[in-house]
């Protein structure tokens, strides 16, 4: 019996992974530019974002570009309550997903290049920044701000973590006022990525 349930949780979560992979697809046959990436990311990419957010600072913990939720559900298995995510995503057909998948989370469909105007009801900072937009998307000035509006949301010295495809970072380091470090690749995601985390510094 407990065989036959275990095999039936796979086969469920399996579909789930074929279903969120056919959502991507669409999206970004859609949108290339707006969506990015072609398949959600990788349990262990997930999990290799969340690692850098510390579950015992206090405020909520914003994620932008959600996309389904894996990133999402590894904030989860980290211990983030998910009364603390608020999620930022632009496409519709997502945010109604992430509604039905997360309750108890805050979703706002909006634009996360506008975070100062789209979170401008925060009253406390937040714990960290947890980023898988396409930011190579976008030039450098506009990554840059982006950067600047999620350091002005959160505590000194919080986390804006971004994951790449790329070899370099999103985030221009020539010049930099922040501080930079990068993870080993995650090879076991497709296709491999590496996670940046930037934080301000202080002056």
């Amino acid at each position: 019996m407990r065989r036959s349930s275990h095999r039936l949780f796979q086969k469920i979560a399996s579909e789930a992974r074929i279903e969120d992979e056919a959502r991507f697809l669409k999206s970004w046959f859609d949108r290339p530019l707006v969506t990015g990436a072609v398949y959600p990311s990788g349990k262990a990419l997930a999990s290799m974002m969340a690692r850098y957010v510390d579950p015992a600072e206090a405020g909520p913990v914003i994620e932008i570009g959600p996309g389904t939720g894996p990133v999402t559900e590894a904030l989860l298995r980290r211990g983030i309550a998910e009364e603390r995510l608020i999620l930022i995503e632009f496409n519709g057909d997502f945010c109604r997903l992430l509604r039905r998948r997360f309750p108890k989370a805050r979703v706002i469909e909006g634009d996360a290049y506008a975070l100062a105007t789209t979170l401008d009801f925060l009253d406390e900072p937040a714990a960290a920044v947890v980023s898988s937009l396409p930011l190579f998307t976008r030039p450098e000035e506009q990554r840059l701000t982006l950067l600047r509006e999620a350091f002005a949301l959160m505590r000194p010295g919080s986390p804006f973590i971004q994951f790449t495809y790329a070899t370099v970072s999103p985030m221009p380091l020539k010049g930099r006022d922040f501080d930079a470090r990068v993870s080993p690749r995650v090879w076991l995601n497709l296709p491999p990525a590496r996670v940046w985390v930037y934080r301000r510094t202080e002056a």
